[in-house]
């Protein structure tokens, strides 16, 4: 999962099947923190040196640099799919080109300013946090997007973890999540933790809605949007504590 999911180099050579990759999607919320962790350090480092709003520039370099990019480009070719107002089979199509549209660029550019707009303004002493769950939260996304759907096509790269990740390697990985947020953010964080969860099982029924199933970049688009969600929410709770 380290290998696949980061750029992380592990150069180890594991002969993982197909379903070790679907069974192993239960330790994506895992992956995640390590992730977050990767990411807060950064911060707290940085944070000594350059200004919040420069610290979430780099911070948000950073992810991208971590993750190679994957789940990005899958939101900008579901975007680009999705809502073409095409048919399902053109939809397929349209996602696997690998030029991106409109609909790509805007989505990519609209994510990435709400990560720059929610961390810049949340208070360093709560950065942190929030740096260490969003990462668990979208991938948390992913596992619940395999999990409960079917694959859309007759094959490609996402169709080994929906086809081999169920029920169980979905509360495996929750019951990660939820002992991460709530060791990281007692309480309020196993409550975020669930509104996460609601948040990605809404998204993944209206995606996965349009095609009748998901795909490898639909699962990277449910991981971006469950990220924002996560960290708008952590936000709104801040200012609900007012702490």
């Amino acid at each position: 999962m380290l290998q696949f999911l980061t750029t992380i180099p592990i150069k180890i050579s594991l002969g993982a099947t197909e379903k070790d990759y679907g069974e192993g999607l239960a330790f994506a919320p895992v992956i995640g923190l390590v992730i977050g962790g990767i990411l807060a350090l950064t911060y707290y480092i940085a944070a000594f040196i350059f200004p919040a709003s420069i610290n979430a520039i780099i911070i948000i370099i950073e992810y991208i640099l971590l993750t190679g990019g994957l789940h990005l480009d899958g939101l900008g070719d579901t975007f680009d799919g999705l809502f073409s107002n095409k048919s399902k089979d053109r939809m397929l199509e349209i996602m696997k080109d690998s030029r991106l549209g409109t609909n790509a660029v805007l989505a990519v550019i609209s994510v990435i300013l709400l990560y720059y707009g929610f961390l810049s303004q949340i208070p360093s002493e709560h950065i942190c946090v929030v740096l260490v769950l969003f990462p668990v939260a979208g991938r948390a996304a992913t596992l619940i997007g395999a999990a409960v759907s079917n694959y859309a096509r007759n094959n490609g790269l996402g169709k080994s973890f929906v086809d081999y990740c169920g029920i169980e390697q979905m509360t495996l990985g929750l019951i990660f999540s939820v002992l991460i947020f709530g060791i990281a953010f007692s309480l309020w964080g196993i409550a975020l933790c669930f509104a996460s969860v609601a948040a990605a099982l809404i998204t993944v029924k209206i995606l996965s809605g349009k095609i009748d199933g998901v795909t490898g970049d639909i699962l990277g688009a449910i991981c971006e949007i469950n990220q924002v969600i996560t960290i708008a929410c952590f936000f709104i709770l801040l200012n609900l504590l007012k702490v």
